[in-house]
């Protein structure tokens, strides 16, 4: 008899957004309607509206845009799962940086209203403090580690993401940033791309951002989550609720590991791997660390159909 397939679920990060998302699902599945709804609560403001209608610019301001991911991917997850048998359950979740809360409603690890509250508390606190110490990030395509590790120290800045082979995503002040794209060609990177960010997200210039939150996750409750997270920080399983609270904090102003996480849940035997919520980037990184695992995407109610068929 085969062994089952064994399943991760993951959830994108900003970058992912677009007006427009959700509505499909708001409009067929009354359980994705519901996270809508309970979003909408929670903040005490229509954050459906804005994910449906726009304007982008107000969707694309950090404050919004966190709990609005945070919002869509779960109502793609719970749309899912209210087709009944098609989507199986995971052995693993994680989520790509601001994903990780969306990973952590999934494991039960908080209530789905502390979950929006918490990740619009995240975009408000990133974004103030990116306008204490002013900084960017860009994405470093075609160049060593070790190579990038060596501009960021000549620079003063840092790699905040280490997404897949090949891609790296640099951070700190905007003057360094601007100094070790140069650098990073004169290195052989292949291209450099500037990202559109408020701020040096996942580098020390987040501190006040990581003393802000200290101040209110003690506030929040944590449970034990019923399946292990993969953190972004240390790319290990999280399997207590006071882990999760440390992770939070950390992984504002740390790298995320996302290549790493990948490869550990990979080593555990996961063969299959779905991405839940807007965009497919995260299946793009996927096919940059091992082709060989199955990928499928649910962002959409296209997509939520196609699982239960």
């Amino acid at each position: 008899m085969a062994e089952p397939t064994k399943v991760a679920h993951v959830f994108p990060g900003q970058g992912a957004q677009a007006v427009g998302m959700g509505r499909d699902l708001y409009d067929s599945y009354p359980a994705a309607r519901a996270v809508f709804e309970q979003a909408d609560d929670a903040l005490g403001f229509a954050l459906s509206s804005m994910c449906f209608e726009g304007p982008d610019d107000e969707l694309r301001k950090t404050i919004n845009t966190q709990p609005a991911l945070v919002t869509v991917s779960f109502a793609c997850l719970k749309a899912a799962q209210e087709t009944g048998e098609g989507l199986p359950t995971p052995a693993f979740v994680a989520g790509h940086s601001l994903g990780e809360y969306t990973a952590l409603a999934a494991a039960g690890v908080l209530d789905f209203a502390d979950t929006v509250r918490l990740a619009r508390e995240r975009g408000r606190l990133m974004y103030e403090a990116g306008l204490k110490q002013p900084g960017t990030m860009a994405a470093i395509i075609g160049l060593d580690e070790e190579v990038l590790a060596e501009v960021c120290q000549q620079t003063d800045t840092c790699i905040a993401n280490y997404n897949c082979p090949g891609q790296l995503v640099i951070s700190g002040a905007t003057a360094g940033v601007e100094q070790a794209v140069e650098l990073a060609k004169e290195k052989g990177a292949s291209r450099a791309v500037p990202l559109e960010v408020s701020g040096a997200f996942h580098s020390p210039l987040m501190q006040s951002a990581v003393d802000g939150m200290a101040a209110i996750l003690p506030t929040i409750s944590f449970r034990d989550p019923i399946m292990p997270i993969i953190a972004n920080v240390t790319a290990q399983p999280l399997a207590t609720g006071e882990a999760v609270r440390t992770e939070l904090l950390d992984q504002l102003r740390n790298s995320v590991q996302w290549q790493r996480s990948v490869e550990y849940m990979l080593g555990q035997g996961v063969t299959k791997v779905i991405e839940i919520g807007p965009g497919r980037v995260l299946t793009g990184l996927m096919r940059r660390i091992n082709r060989d695992v199955e990928t499928v995407n649910i962002g959409d109610a296209e997509a939520v159909k196609a699982l239960a068929e």
